[in-house]
């Protein structure tokens, strides 16, 4: 499969990167860096535009700026997953504390790996910025249209991803100058005119694998409304998503997250990876997700991070019709016995279960079991033989892409707008579609896929998947049906804590149903404090609210509670 090789290049920005130590890097050109009149030609425009692209794993080669760069990782494991309920930091006691922070709710604007995320979208942002502003300063470019909304395209997913962990951030254009912008206004009609800009000029097929299309935009724009609540408009957009033919489900839920099929018909935008392409150090391998492999079994020497919750796998187990048990999932932890949705074994690393072809999962696997539980994260490692040629941990950098809009994703959001507007039945029909999936095949006894997933030769797990079979005609009942199916189908990547805290429902439900529970298994949570009101924003760095000086006056304004 053809990936693409994303160049590190460093382009002539006028004063991009909110690092700096002093004011003087608003007006100073990089060291080392290319300036326009190099670039100033097609070639350059693309490769300015595949620079942009190079941002989406939140990595840029640049130890100096983004260490560690963890925090800055595209696939939000610190920030979407690990304070919810699906993940625990893993590894060892005070390893990477300052995730250990996040999930415990410390929460403090000094936290480093805030820094690094907010430095590492705003090169994303500014990278998509000065391609426009290349280009139209460039002659004799052709597809202009085309460039531009790709261009758009990124610097909206970077501007939305910030808003998430933020909601209140400075929206930059290629017309900007002064980078020390107030955050006072609501950026969201901002995100949405991009995506509408990408919408109308992105073609609905790239000839480059892993490029914005017509689709993506569509889908993102869906996405941006549904965070808004404004559900009809969101549907319109999902709609059109579907009914485009473009996408489908594929046979199998483990197809997604392979080298082989993960460009398939479900894929719809998502973090390109790739290793061995010519880079020193597999910098293109997901290097910011490098954490998050076992630390044990043989093949994998480091970090184990990133560990999977006894609330997650207990979440797999099904009733007698194979269906969810949303009410009473959680009252024993699930044991060998149990009868379990197979979804639980292609995400998670379980004892005495296949971990893919590497060899049965067990205690030796696990860093520091006693601390931080049995399971190991599972669904983005890479098949053996996939790894990079690199100097240190190279098991750790991977091929897989990490999905940022799949198909099955659009479904289920589109099944979240049904219920809102009151088409349960639709939801239902929603729903169902990823149920089947789920059904078509499970980990079989050599690792790989077996589509018979109550096969006699699986012998160390049962598996089923029902579907809802009767009329959705409760709203809330349908409601809760959506959101659970969310929490097994997007297990571990990057969405949880966010769809808590849009849904409203996250103080409450981590309080009193995951901590209070989760306590008395994990020690270590006795030390937090919980969700507070505050927490429902991140905070802003220190760092790039005194960089935003103008005056000796800050004109990033800290989000409440910090």
């Amino acid at each position: 499969m053809k990936k693409i090789t994303y160049s590190l290049l460093l382009i002539a920005f006028s004063g991009v990167l909110f690092f700096a130590c002093s004011e003087d890097f608003l007006n100073a050109p990089p060291q080392g860096s290319l300036d326009e009149g190099t670039l100033g030609n097609q070639q350059g425009v693309e490769a300015a535009l595949i620079s942009a692209y190079s941002m989406l794993d939140g990595w840029n080669d640049d130890w100096g700026t983004f260490n560690p760069p963890w925090g800055g990782a595209g696939s939000n494991w610190i920030w979407g997953s690990v304070p919810s309920d699906e993940a625990y930091k893993g590894s060892e006691p005070g390893d990477q504390l300052e995730v250990q922070l996040i999930e415990l709710f410390q929460w403090a604007p000094g936290n480093n790996y805030l820094n690094v995320k907010f430095q590492a979208l705003y090169e994303g942002i500014a990278r998509s910025n000065a391609t426009i502003k290349l280009m139209k300063k460039t002659e004799n470019i052709t597809e202009q249209e085309r460039i531009e909304a790709e261009a758009r395209f990124l610097r909206a997913h970077f501007h939305f991803d910030g808003w998430k962990l933020w909601k209140n951030i400075p929206y930059y254009t290629e017309a900007d100058e002064d980078f020390r912008k107030p955050n006072s206004e609501d950026i969201i009609p901002r995100i949405e005119e991009d995506f509408q800009f990408a919408i109308n000029n992105l073609p609905v097929t790239q000839v480059a694998v892993g490029r914005a299309t017509k689709g993506a935009a569509q889908a993102y724009l869906g996405k941006v409304f549904l965070y808004n609540g404004e559900y009809a408009k969101a549907k319109e957009q999902f709609d059109a998503v579907v009914s485009s033919g473009k996408y489908a489900l594929l046979p199998c839920y483990h197809d997604v997250f392979t080298q082989e099929m993960e460009n398939g018909s479900e894929m719809i935008f998502s973090i390109q990876a790739s290793v061995n392409d010519g880079t020193t150090e597999g910098q293109n391998g997901n290097f910011a997700d490098r954490l998050n492999f076992p630390n044990g079994g043989g093949t994998f020497s480091c970090c184990g991070f990133h560990q999977p919750s006894q609330n997650l796998v207990n979440s797999h187990k099904v009733d007698a019709g194979g269906l969810p048990m949303p009410e009473t999932y959680n009252d024993l932890d699930a044991t060998a016995a149990d009868v379990m949705d197979p979804r639980v074994d292609w995400t998670v690393g379980r004892d005495g279960v296949p971990f893919l072809t590497y060899g049965t999962h067990g205690p030796e696997w696990i860093r520091a079991r006693a601390w931080a539980g049995p399971y190991s994260a599972k669904k983005f490692i890479h098949d053996p033989g996939e790894n990079a040629a690199s100097s240190w941990s190279n098991q750790q950098l991977s091929t897989i892409n990490i999905p940022i809009i799949r198909y099955a994703d659009v479904l289920l959001m589109l099944a979240e707008c049904e219920v809102e507007l009151g088409n349960l039945e639709r939801a239902r029909e929603l729903v169902n579609m990823i149920r089947q999936r789920a059904a078509g095949c499970a980990q079989g006894p050599d690792g790989t896929a077996d589509d018979n997933i109550k096969d006699p030769g699986i012998t160390y797990a049962k598996y089923d998947v029902g579907t809802y079979n009767s009329a959705w005609t409760n709203q809330t009942a349908a409601r809760e049906a959506v959101r659970f199916e969310r929490k097994l189908e997007l297990a571990l990547e990057g969405h949880r804590f966010f769809d808590l805290r849009r849904w409203g429902i996250a103080k409450d439900y981590i309080n009193n149903e995951y901590l209070a529970v989760e306590k008395t298994k994990r020690t270590y949570l006795e030390d937090s404090g919980g969700f507070e009101d505050r927490h429902w924003l991140y905070p802003l760095p220190t760092v790039q609210i005194q960089l935003s000086k103008v005056d000796g006056v800050p004109q990033l304004k800290q989000n409440p509670g910090y």
